[in-house]
């Protein structure tokens, strides 16, 4: 799996941070990704984040 960030739709609300803490970190109007392949046993934790993205910034990319 790999995430994708919209950062021209990203607006740093966090709600990725709070799901997945150990994925992602919010910055002001923006997000880093701290490790932009998860394994597996990040999944449903990544799959939060982008259910409840209020802009729809994130995707995961399966490979």
């Amino acid at each position: 799996m790999r995430i994708e960030v919209d950062l021209d739709l990203c607006q740093g609300h966090a709600m990725c941070e709070m799901e997945a803490p150990e994925i992602f970190e919010a910055e002001r109007e923006s997000v880093n990704l701290l490790d932009p392949q998860p394994d597996d046993s990040h999944l449903e934790d990544v799959k939060r984040a982008v259910r409840y993205c209020p802009t729809q910034a994130l995707k995961i990319i399966e490979e």
